[in-house]
Formats: C-alpha cells, structure tokens, sequence
C-alpha cells in the first residue's frame, strides 16, 4: 500500500509513493541530500564495528598488565553488536512513541560522545563500558535510519533504497577497515577521533531531514482505519529466518582468512584480496536485488540455494582459486538475501508499528552476526573442521531453501483452492 507523509514547508514530499509499477525515482537536491543522510547514518553501526579492528594488538599490549585483558581488548570490538541485537527492539519502541528524527538526532550526537570516550579514559573497563554505549545509540541510529526509508518511500523505490543501505553498509565496512589501520599507525587511541564525524552529520539532519506524519497512511487508504493489532505471527517468522540469513551473509567475511589460512595462505595482502572480492560479490548482488521484479518471498529459495552452492563449494575447496569462487558465489547470494529480507519485513508494517517492527528486524539480524562464528566454532568441533562446518552450513541453507518453497507452493494451491466470491 503507497504511504504517503504531508510534505513540510520547506522539503517536497516526504514519502514517495512508489507502489505502482512504473512510478518514477524522486529527484531534486532536497531528496539527495535526505539520501546521503540516512545513508551515512547508516553506515555510523558499522564504522563502530570495524573501525578498531587493526588496532586491537597495539591496544592488547598497551592492556598487557590489566588481568582478564586478552578478553576484555576482543570484546571491545564486539560488543557494540552485542548492545545493538539486544536493544534494537527497544530503541523500536522509543521510535514509535517520541519520533524517529528526535531520537536520530540526539543519538547521532551522543555516538561521538560515547565513540571519542576512550581518548580519555584510562581503565579498559571503562572503555569496554562505553563501547557497550556506542552499541546501544548504534541501535536507535540504525532503527531510526531505517523506519524513516520506510516511512518517506514505498513500493520499489524503497525497496531500492533499503537495498541501497545494505550496499553502502558493505562497502564502508571495507573503507573503514582500511581508515582504522591507516590512522591506526598514530597510536591505538586515533581511531577513536573518527568517531566524532557524527557531530557534523547530527545538525545537519535536525536541519534537512523533514519530519514524517502518519497521517497520509489512512488518507491513502481512501478512508480512515482503525489500529491494527501488531503483526507478531507474521514477523517472528521473519526473524527467525533473518537470524539465520544473518550467519549466511557473516561466515565469509568472519571465517574466509581462518579457511585461507588451512590451505597454507599466510599473506596478509593475499588474504585481504581474497576477502575484497568477497565484498565486491556482495555489492554485485545488492545491485542485482534493484534490478528484480515480484515480491522477495518468491525469490527467497533460489537465493538461499545460492548461497548453499557456495559454501558446498568452499567445503570441498583444495587450493585457494576455488576457495574464492565459492565465496563469490555465495556473496551474490548473500547480496541479495539482505535486502530480500527486509523489505520483506518493511512490507509488514503500517506506520504506527514500524518503528518496533525495524527494531525487532534488527535484533534478529545483529543477533545471528553474534552467534555466527559462536556456531561455526561448535559446528567445527562435531564435524572436526572449519571448511566442514561450512560444508554444514550450506546443507542447511539448502534446507531453508527447500522449506521455503514448499512452504511458498503450499500457499499458492491454498489460495488457488479457496472459493471465489
């Protein structure tokens, strides 16, 4: 259903309604600046999540003393994600109930507050307390970030967008490796200065963002509707599903140096090349999901079989060329099972309920990012190695596949069944 927001004085219409074939891509300069702000919001989650990554030895041997520190220096990276899947439903709720540019201004500002913390504090404890920090103002950004595409777009141009954000994500995650280890080079507290971009981002989105209205939904509609219960059946299934999308899309980018590493690829540079194509894969395949047409619920099966012939094909891998075909292979897949799932999810949701629904995708999908290397490593010790346990993993990606088009034919033969009115 289109979803139209009163436009604002001084912004054209906040929502595209794109729900029709054939509606046109907004344009103008408001809307392009409105696009590069979600979008860099976006990508501050997962500047927190890789930013330090090249700095953690340095910052081991500066902790050297401090007991517990060969775990603490890890968690420090991880954390945030952590913090993220389990407030994300949270900060949903918030959305919903203050209004998502509100929050999303006030949490971009408190991220570089609680990003830059460490260049000043002292105990690894406290820093490992204001990670936890960023990754919970990481959950009202991302789930503000992504209810305001769905409420602004509808139909295929959101669907674009949400997309969009999967493949800015995949990207800067990439850049922002490369960022931390070239400022990294100053000491391992420089990293930590980038954290402070956000306070450029924040006025400029309390200025431009325009400030989406619910009422346009019913007007839409031809007619005013009552509320509608939230959709929990529907979504827990979607969830569920996107938690374990979540561990397909991570093996590669979380396992792919450790399954180089057992074929005796030790360089650094040759590792890092294997995982860059990897990375250009998944972009491939974001752009690809643009170009589709038909509900992502079709599309879903082939997808995961996809992604399951490339980890059968990195399972059975003797030499590293072969290796990196199947990771490429199973990147197209994960490229496009992203975006499938959640605009699957964004198609749920009316707008009074968006904010909790984003908040509860998110969880799902920060969660299996979590628990991916967590089941791989119990996976690795049934079946007695990595290239194995991902031999596992493809098998029930295949699965899922399976189920999900059985599931699919049973529902077009029911709808086929029922009596016509």
């Amino acid at each position: 259903m289109p979803e139209p927001v009163s436009p604002t004085p001084s912004a054209p219409s906040a929502v595209v309604d794109a729900g029709t074939p054939g509606a046109a891509t907004p344009s103008g300069a408001a809307h392009r600046l409105r696009v590069t702000l979600l979008m860099a919001g976006s990508c501050l989650p997962i500047l927190g999540a890789v930013l330090i990554a090249p700095v953690l030895p340095r910052m081991q041997d500066h902790f050297d003393g401090v007991a517990g520190a060969k775990a603490l220096v890890p968690v420090a990276l991880t954390i945030p994600a952590l913090a993220l899947a389990l407030l994300a439903p949270f900060a949903g709720v918030i959305v919903d109930r203050l209004g998502r540019k509100r929050l999303l201004v006030v949490a971009t500002v408190l991220y570089a507050v609680f990003g830059t913390a460490p260049l000043w504090l002292d105990s690894l404890g406290a820093i490992v307390a204001s990670r936890a920090l960023v990754g919970v103002v990481e959950a009202a950004i991302m789930t503000c970030c992504t209810t305001l595409i769905g409420d602004y777009y509808s139909g295929r141009v959101r669907d674009r967008y949400l997309a969009l954000q999967t493949m800015c994500a995949s990207v800067s995650a990439t850049a922002f490796f490369i960022l931390g280890g070239v400022v990294g080079s100053a000491g391992w507290r420089a990293p930590f200065w980038i954290y402070a971009v956000s306070l450029l981002i924040a006025p400029v989105m309390a200025a431009f963002l325009p400030k989406p209205q619910s009422g346009g939904e019913a007007a839409s509609a031809g007619a005013s509707q009552r509320p509608t219960p939230f959709p929990v059946r529907r979504l827990a299934g979607i969830c569920g599903l996107t938690v374990f999308g979540a561990m397909v899309f991570y093996t590669v980018p979380v396992e792919m140096a450790y399954l180089m590493d057992d074929l005796g690829v030790e360089s650094t540079g040759a590792i890092g090349a294997a995982t860059a194509i990897a990375s250009a894969a998944t972009v491939t395949g974001t752009i690809a999901f643009t170009k589709f047409s038909g509900t992502p619920a079709r599309r879903l099966p082939a997808v995961f079989a996809l992604c399951a012939a490339g980890f059968v094909v990195m399972a059975l891998a003797g030499n590293p060329t072969v290796l990196v075909a199947g990771a490429v292979l199973n990147c197209l897949g994960t490229g496009i099972l992203l975006p499938s799932l959640l605009t699957l999810a964004m198609s749920k949701l009316n707008y009074a309920d968006r904010g909790r629904g984003t908040g509860l995708w998110l969880a799902a999908f920060f969660g299996g990012q979590f628990v991916c290397p967590l089941v791989l490593l119990a996976l690795e010790g049934l079946v007695d190695s990595l290239a194995a346990a991902v031999g596992v993993l493809g098998l029930t990606s295949a699965a899922a596949g399976g189920a999900l088009l059985l599931f699919a034919r049973r529902g077009a033969a029911a709808a086929g069944s029922a009596p016509q009115k």
